[in-house]
Order: C-alpha cells, then sequence, then structure tokens
C-alpha cells in the first residue's frame, strides 16, 4: 500500500509539471521533458520521478530531528521511464487528442453546421473548379485567331481596323496579381517571416512508444479542431501579439514562410471561388448578357466581321466577372460581406464601373453574406488534417520560443502520458517492483 500510494503521489507530482506556457496560450497540458533547459530528454523527467519517489519515502523533517524511521524502512532504488506518449506521435494525433477533450465543452454544433453546409453549396455549385480565368484566356485565343478586317485610310494606304473592344482596359489588369489590386492598405499587411528548417515540420521528430496514440478522428471533431484553431491562432484582420506569424489561420492553410504569401495565396483562392460563382450569376443574367451583346454589336470590327462578335459578348461579361471578383476580395479584406452567391441586390458594378474598376472598388459591403473570417473557415475545413496539425506544431513552437526560458522550446519533447515503474526496496532485503500509466486523461 505504501508504494501504491508513493508511485500515485510521485507521478501525479511529475504532471503537475506541465509546460505553463502551453497551458497559457493553448489550454494543453504536457511536461516540457527539458525543463527549460534546451536539454530535451526523457531521463530528466525520469530523473524528477525518482527524487518524488525518494521524498515520499523519507521520514519527515521531525522524524529526521528526532532519528525516527518508517517502520519498514522503505527507499527509492530506482525510477524508470518504460513508455512514452508526446505531442506529435502519429502525426500529431496525440496533440488532437488533447485538443478535442479540451473544446469538449465548446457549444459550437450551430457554427460547425454553418460551416459544412457553406462548404458542401461550394463544392455542389463547383467554385473550388471552375477555372474562369482559364475559359477567359481561351476567349481571347479565339478573338486574337480572327483576322481583323482592313481599309484604306486617308493617306491611300491600307490599315487594319481596331477592335476597339471596352474590356481589353480590364483584361489588361489580369496580370497585377490579386493581392496588388485587393489590399487597400498593403502598407499595413504583416512583414513577418520565419525561418520553417527550424519547425516541427520540417524536421525529424522525437517519437515516443506508441502509448496512447491511436488517431480516429470522426468529420464532426475535425471542424471542432478547425474551431479550436479559430480560437487560438491570428489571422489577418485579427492579429495576436503574441505570435510570430500574425497570419496564423492562413499559415495552417498554405503553410508558406511568410505573412504576405499566406495572405496571398488565400486572396488568390477567394478570387477563384468569387470569379467562379460570379460567373454563374453572369450566365443567368440576360440583363448584363443583353448590355455585352449590345456593345459588341456596335463595334466597327464587329460589324465588318460578324464572326467577332460572340467572342468579343464573351470578353465583356469575362471583363465584368473579373471586375466584380476584383471588387468582392477587396471587401472582404475590408471587413465587409459578400454572399456565396450574387444576386441583383448584391451585385457591386454596372457596365460602366467595370470599365473603370479600380476607381470604383472600396465599397464595404453587399449588405448581406459572409464575411472573410467565414470564407476562411471554408478554406480551413477543405485543407487535410495532416497539414494542419503538422503546422499548427509550428506555431505553437513559434509562440512559445517568444516567452521567457523557452527559447528551444520544442513540441515533440511534450510528454502527455507515461508509463512509470518504480523499484523500492527496504532495510531488511525485501523488494517490490511497481508499474504504473499516468496521462492527463487518465
Amino acid at each position: 500500500m505504501k508504494t501504491e500510494c508513493v508511485a500515485d503521489i510521485s507521478m501525479n507530482s511529475v504532471l503537475a509539471e506541465y509546460s505553463r506556457e502551453l497551458y497559457k496560450q493553448y489550454g494543453l497540458l504536457m511536461v516540457d521533458t527539458s525543463y527549460g533547459t534546451g536539454n530535451h530528454s526523457i531521463t530528466n523527467t525520469e530523473e524528477h520521478l525518482r527524487k518524488y519517489a525518494q521524498k515520499n519515502f523519507e521520514p519527515s523533517t521531525f522524524g529526521r530531528v528526532t532519528g525516527a524511521s518508517t517502520m519498514t524502512k522503505m527507499y527509492c532504488k530506482n525510477a524508470r521511464i518504460t513508455g512514452t506518449s508526446f505531442a506529435s506521435d502519429n502525426g500529431g494525433a496525440v496533440l488532437n487528442r488533447q485538443i478535442l477533450a479540451y473544446m469538449a465543452a465548446e457549444p459550437a454544433e450551430g457554427m460547425l453546421t454553418d460551416v459544412d453546409d457553406n462548404i458542401e453549396k461550394l463544392r455542389s455549385a463547383e467554385l473550388d473548379t471552375t477555372d474562369v480565368e482559364e475559359m477567359a484566356r481561351e476567349n481571347q485565343e479565339e478573338i486574337d485567331s480572327i483576322e481583323l478586317p482592313t481599309i484604306i485610310n486617308e493617306k491611300g494606304e491600307e490599315e487594319e481596323v481596331s477592335l476597339g473592344n471596352p474590356a481589353d482596359s480590364v483584361n489588361s489588369q489580369r496580370g497585377i496579381g490579386v493581392l496588388a489590386l485587393t489590399a487597400g492598405d498593403r502598407i499595413n499587411i504583416s512583414t513577418a517571416a520565419a525561418d520553417l528548417s527550424k519547425y516541427a515540420s520540417k524536421r525529424d521528430k522525437n517519437k515516443g512508444t506508441g502509448l496512447r496514440d491511436n488517431e480516429n478522428i470522426s468529420a464532426s471533431e475535425k471542424l471542432l479542431i478547425d474551431e479550436y484553431y479559430c480560437e487560438k491562432c491570428g489571422r489577418y484582420g485579427k492579429e495576436l501579439d503574441k505570435s510570430l506569424l500574425k497570419y496564423q489561420l492562413e499559415y495552417l492553410i498554405y503553410g508558406q514562410n511568410s505573412d504576405y504569401r499566406n495572405l496571398e495565396k488565400m486572396a488568390q483562392t477567394l478570387f477563384f471561388w468569387r470569379e467562379a460563382s460570379n460567373w454563374l450569376y453572369i450566365l443567368g443574367s440576360s440583363s448584363k448578357q443583353s448590355t455585352a451583346d449590345a456593345v459588341a454589336s456596335a463595334l466597327s470590327a464587329v460589324l465588318m466581321v460578324p464572326e467577332l462578335k460572340d467572342p468579343v459578348k464573351w470578353s465583356i461579361l469575362f471583363a465584368w466577372t473579373f471586375a466584380e471578383s476584383v471588387s468582392d476580395v477587396n471587401i472582404l479584406l475590408e471587413g465587409g460581406r459578400v454572399p456565396l452567391f450574387k444576386s441583383d441586390s448584391t451585385w457591386q458594378l454596372g457596365f460602366a464601373e467595370m470599365l473603370l474598376f479600380r476607381g470604383n472598388i472600396g465599397k464595404k459591403d453587399c449588405g448581406e453574406g459572409l464575411y472573410y473570417k467565414d470564407y476562411l473557415r471554408m478554406k480551413l475545413g477543405m485543407t487535410d488534417l495532416k497539414e494542419k496539425t503538422a503546422r499548427f506544431m509550428d506555431i505553437i513552437e513559434m509562440d512559445i520560443r517568444k516567452t521567457p526560458g523557452n527559447s528551444d522550446f520544442k513540441i515533440d519533447h511534450c510528454l502527455d502520458t507515461f508509463c512509470g515503474e518504480i523499484e523500492v526496496g527496504t532495510s531488511y532485503g525485501y523488494e517490490v517492483k511497481i508499474e504504473r500509466v499516468y496521462g492527463y486523461e487518465e
């Protein structure tokens, strides 16, 4: 019984030395086996276990002063850790188990359903696979392949009739880059960057013995983990002072080494989705198609070469879609709302505004729809869990290393569960050995 009690006290005492910063910032309970020394080894924890066991066999201060001893005269001969489970084991399965335990009390069902529904709507409409830019390029190639008519000018020379396509002024902006077109105040975009080779996802990691590192995560649990990320990580428009990379959710999705590149990737994704959605609206809008048709029909070159009419009409509609999509991404980055699918009331740019679209973006809201954070949640939910887990371990290391005494913190040396073996002897020659498994969810 004495050995049982000492084992319980000693192993719980080891677990009580959890990383305070890891708990403070992320609500996770794990022992940093380096104990802030930079020497990452499970033997450090074995020594702590042995120390606690021996202390609990020793007489009290009063007993030592009076020379008293226990009846059994027991002492700790040895203490070993024979099994371990670290945060990064099995691709971060141990880390995800703690995250789910943390989130167990969160009333997030309604929000998770909304995210799941939005992802389903996006995929059902093929917004994630419809490449409008490629269609626009093919249409332009068709226009370029048609020979323009010629006329005799005032000098008696033959010259080619200019097409005069009004969409050209818009289409010429396509190569500028989405973030450059849409970010209203680029000077405030974070310039933070990280050397990813120093972090968990890019290095060989310490591994445990396979103790409690199983993974069986359901679809709803994956969304719950995403909700945890949204609670603990910063993003564009909601940066955290404590973080190295400010756009952490964007990093989870894209894994680029700088805030600018991660935000750029997200802006490109938003533009791809918005262009596909706006194209669907254009295809169903008889008024906009009629406008494009009338403009195309009035061009001199089209009057002379009728086969140019349809390609030019579609060129105008592609330009209109492009301009509207740039406006949408700008609205989202500025904190406004854009619905997943447009209607007549939420469409922003008229024909004249489209032609000078860079001077007409900057409207703050469509009046209804989703915010940037909602689109970000959708993309987060569509990103592979293994990739997000690996990158989240990077984020943890980036942030914990910024705190005092943790400059060499490594998540793969953070202990979640361990099997401890304590060997006990007595002055009478008797011995006993006890082995127990302890962890934060036992």
